[in-house]
């Protein structure tokens, strides 16, 4: 049964958070032709905006990027009902539609005092987003637009600055920070996996010169025990003084308020099929999907619609992926393209998407994207010469196959073009080695009939 065999379009359909997942969310709604009551919440009391820009340009964008500009259209114009500075604190569905429970968000429980406790709506789609990981109070986050504005003041000020995390946002921190301040600010990133971008696995360690470079100290296998006001004490007893230490150890999906709702992964992720609808409906009990088939069925085999009341997009997300088996929603691309899936289901139509995993980056002057899913004990091949200032890739394959199931790709833009093609198919595309080693081949060239 497709997400189209439930033809009874909500007419009352909440948005419960306004970044881009939300924003885009409620411009699909309208895009696609729904006409009835919009409502849109956010914890954050500014209009949406976009998250990549303060990390990337902490300095030379102070401004927020907002969505209404970037996305040429204002989510919060096309929403019937907008609540801003409010966040969502439970969710109950039952025979009547969906419920969600509010308050204000933020240290102000009198600052909204028309704010009902309650919202009803036929359906909600939930956007959330993700919160930060920091294990130690005395350590500041990126994750708003307000870290942001505080962060650039802290970072002018400092002198030594720790960022603990060498992954995608500490590489682009620790990039902007040594480029904004690089006489004055010593830069010191801590890294307890073996490597910087440990995502990549091995490949990651291939970047480790551009750390060295850019005049930052980056130190890798190293746990931190405890952050206070003047610095960091490792594991080892090693005493590392800062005037500032950031914390960028990773985010989790921001859905404790759904606790009881829905049934959530140990990280807080919740399960989604193609339509962001999760894969147990709150009112029917367990539903099990094949990984072939968008049937569904419940613990008695009995059929059961795929379009639900309760949607979910973006962060909050694991998706299931033909191609990529389960994957995760926390990447601005999923946010950006995700909702049209997620608004085609809910208004019952039958198109969805399986788009490839995919993050980009800027570091050190280089322009990094990853498209698809490296697994455990995948096999790299080298596109290129990593010595080579005209860029390269690398290549994950499947153990003992030629099914290519992500490509890294630094400074090529053609490669990125090629990825976003390759992956565009229902299954893992196969590749020739050898020709698809060759930077002088184009990456479609290599693609076995």
């Amino acid at each position: 049964m497709s997400a189209a065999d439930d033809t009874s379009a909500p007419s009352r359909i909440l948005v419960v958070g306004a970044g881009l997942a939300g924003a885009r969310t409620v411009l699909e709604l309208r895009r696609q032709g729904h006409t009835g009551w919009i409502g849109l919440i956010g914890a954050e009391d500014v209009p949406p905006y976009d998250r990549p820009p303060l990390s990337k340009h902490l300095f030379d964008r102070p401004a927020p990027a907002w969505l209404a500009d970037e996305l040429a259209a204002d989510a919060l114009t096309a929403a019937d009902d907008v609540l801003l500075g409010v966040r969502a604190t439970g969710l109950r569905v039952d025979a009547d539609g969906v419920r969600v429970s509010v308050a204000a968000a933020g240290d102000r429980p009198g600052a909204l005092p028309d704010l009902p406790t309650e919202i009803a709506a036929d359906a909600v789609v939930v956007a959330t987003g993700s919160t930060p990981m920091n294990p130690w109070p005395a350590a500041r986050v990126l994750h708003t637009a307000a870290d942001a504005e505080s962060l650039r003041h802290a970072v002018a000020d400092a002198r030594r600055l720790v960022i603990v995390g060498a992954g995608w946002i500490g590489a682009e921190l620790a990039t902007v920070a040594a480029a904004a301040l690089p006489d004055r600010l010593e830069v010191t990133v801590l890294e307890a996996l073996a490597g910087p971008l440990p995502v990549l696995g091995a490949v990651g360690e291939l970047t480790r010169d551009w750390w060295q470079r850019a005049g930052i100290d980056l130190r890798t296998g190293v746990r931190v025990a405890t952050v206070d006001d003047g610095g960091v004490t490792l594991a080892d007893g090693e005493r590392i003084d800062a005037d500032l230490v950031l914390a960028a150890v990773g985010a989790r999906p921001a859905t404790d308020w759904l606790d009881g709702a829905l049934p959530r992964d140990p990280d807080g992720a919740v399960r989604v099929d193609e339509w962001g609808a999760p894969l147990v409906d709150p009112l029917d009990g367990p539903v099990t999907h094949s990984t072939d088939s968008t049937d569904s069925t419940d613990s008695t085999g009995a059929p059961l619609p795929a379009r639900s009341r309760v949607r979910l997009v973006g962060d909050v997300t694991r998706r299931r992926s033909a191609r990529h088996g389960w994957v995760s929603g926390g990447h601005w691309d999923a946010a950006l393209r995700a909702p049209a899936a997620v608004v085609a289901g809910l208004l019952g139509e039958a198109a969805a998407e399986d788009p490839a995993p995919y993050v980009f980056s800027t570091q050190f002057g280089h322009e990094l994207a990853l498209y698809g899913h490296p697994g455990h004990g995948d096999e790299v091949v080298l596109r290129g010469d990593p010595d080579d200032a005209s860029g390269w890739a690398a290549l994950w394959f499947a153990p003992d196959s030629d099914r290519l199931t992500a490509v890294f790709t630094v400074d090529r833009p053609r490669d990125v073009a090629a990825a976003r093609r390759l992956f565009a198919a229902e299954q893992l595309p196969e590749l020739d080695r050898v020709a698809a080693a060759d930077p002088a081949v184009q990456l479609r060239s290599a693609l076995r009939a």
